[in-house]
């Protein structure tokens, strides 16, 4: 299944929910942030969200700065 990851073609296994989307791209643990199709996906959701074949998914690090 193909997704668009941050404006690129990426493929992941069908029935792939966002936890696993986050799992795979090792970023358990980090700040970020994520859209998918243009609405903020809490993070409360990423268990129970699977993604489909077409979404457009964005991702966003919090960067600590002073």
């Amino acid at each position: 299944m193909q997704i668009q990851l941050n404006g690129k073609p990426h493929t992941i296994a069908d029935g792939t929910t966002v936890a696993g989307l986050v799992e795979e791209l090792n970023l358990q643990g980090r700040r970020i942030a994520m859209e998918i199709n243009g609405e903020i996906q809490p993070r409360s959701g990423y268990q129970e969200r699977h993604l489909e074949d077409g979404d457009r998914v964005e991702i966003v690090h919090a960067i600590g700065g002073g």
